[in-house]
């Protein structure tokens, strides 16, 4: 009972907070279970972000796949420093996820912290929930600051 009273305040806090992401996610997640299918939760639970990233890099890919992207873009993309950049930059976020998984499976009830800062952010920041690993591996640089500043 407690799990779908949290359902429905997610629904009506992403309805307020205009986040359909939220709002489609709780109520799927509130049929699952008005339909006794919560012998599902623990498999999308296990698979759901795999299947997420999955679709999202589909759709990051898709300029490749159309003809789009050409050879010559390529090139382009690393002739000039802003590319180089963005190679640096996503070899970091892969770094940071990694970083992020590992700290989940040593500290799990991080997870908490982790969805309700993505909902803050969703709804105050107009953010996009893509990466609960991102979002874990920024958590561990600030945990690792804090010890180095705090000297633990």
């Amino acid at each position: 009972m407690y799990g779908d009273l949290v359902l429905v305040a997610l629904i009506i806090i992403g309805l307020i907070g205009r986040s359909p992401i939220i709002t489609t996610a709780a109520c799927l997640l509130l049929i699952v279970k008005l339909v006794h299918l919560e012998r599902y939760l623990p498999s999308i639970e296990r698979r759901g972000m795999e299947l997420g990233l999955l679709f999202l890099t589909l759709a990051v890919l898709v300029p490749f796949a159309s003809g789009r992207v050409q050879p010559k873009d390529i090139v382009n993309a690393f002739s000039g420093w802003v590319g180089w950049v963005a190679l640096l930059g996503g070899a970091t976020a892969t770094f940071l996820n990694s970083r992020g998984l590992e700290m989940l499976r040593v500290d799990p009830q991080l997870i908490v912290g982790i969805v309700i800062g993505s909902i803050v952010g969703i709804l105050f920041l107009r953010g996009i929930p893509v990466g609960p690993l991102m979002a874990a591996g920024l958590t561990a640089v600030f945990i690792k600051l804090i010890q180095l500043l705090l000297g633990k």
